[in-house]
């Protein structure tokens, strides 16, 4: 047998694409997790967005500062403001978001496959098309959702479709780099492991499959967030709109550079 199909098939094993996918289990008790999930994480986006809208002095507050604030005028459902409005929104989405990068990562790798690129590349390349295609197709529902939640965040109200084209920017550019990197970075931690390269080895136990689909998601992460997180800033503003009214200027009234990035870890965190 042809030692690239080998590979194939060693990597296939610790994959579930979507010709293989129980599609009531991924929709059902994937909506479910993730719901879990952004109710387990919601607080950080609670926190990051406050920081991200904060002017003048407040910008030199840490997160700790926030939650102290937060938790003195509203306790803990102030953590929670807006979740209702996330959950109603951000699950269809994800649905969306899931739906079309599965389907779109089976036609990627059916395009890449005849330029006869390596492992890691062609997984970094197919994944790439797949989170962008998805982030397109999900942001439609998702903005409106994103601009209500940061609102009742911050207190304030506008356009629902205000700052469409940065989510787009933003969103588009990290969910591309994100599963982009993921892929490519499972490829490199097996070919570490030997999984793909040594033909003979037998298929990797659920634990290792699991430690090294979190490692490759922790580092995409990071990456998608050094990336993403000053257009993020910059749209949670717009979004918000807090700021832009009484300074009439661009991002510089709020601190510069360093303001664009003061949420990289907790953006990280959610990604």
């Amino acid at each position: 047998m042809d030692s690239s199909v080998t590979r194939a098939q060693a990597f296939g094993q610790a994959e579930i694409n979507w010709d293989k996918l129980d599609k009531t289990k991924f929709y059902v008790v994937g909506a479910g997790l993730f719901t879990g999930l952004t109710m387990g994480l919601y607080p950080v986006s609670v926190i990051k967005t406050r920081l991200q809208v904060a002017s003048g002095d407040a910008v030199e507050r840490n997160a700790f500062s926030v939650i102290k604030g937060i938790l003195r005028m509203d306790g803990i459902p102030g953590l929670y403001r807006g979740f209702g409005t996330v959950i109603t929104g951000a699950v269809p989405a994800r649905i969306i978001f899931l739906t079309a990068l599965e389907t779109s990562k089976v036609a990627a790798f059916k395009i890449v496959e005849p330029f006869k690129l390596s492992e890691t590349t062609q997984a970094a390349v197919a994944n790439g098309i797949a989170g962008l295609t998805s982030a397109l197709f999900s942001q439609a529902v998702f903005v409106p959702i994103d601009v209500v939640s940061q609102k009742l965040m911050v207190q304030g109200y506008s356009g629902h479709q205000k700052g469409f084209g940065l989510s787009v920017m933003t969103y588009a550019p990290s969910s591309a780099v994100w599963w982009a990197s993921y892929g490519s970075n499972q490829r490199f931690i097996w070919r570490i492991l030997g999984n793909g390269t040594d033909l003979e080895k037998e298929s990797p136990s659920q634990g290792t499959i699991v430690a090294v689909q979190a490692t490759g998601a922790i580092i995409a992460g990071v990456t998608a967030s050094c990336i993403t997180t000053p257009m993020d800033t910059i749209k949670t503003r717009l979004q918000s709109w807090v700021g832009f009214e009484s300074n009439g200027v661009g991002i510089g009234a709020w601190g510069g550079i360093p303001m664009c990035f003061d949420t990289l870890g907790r953006t990280s965190l959610q990604l």
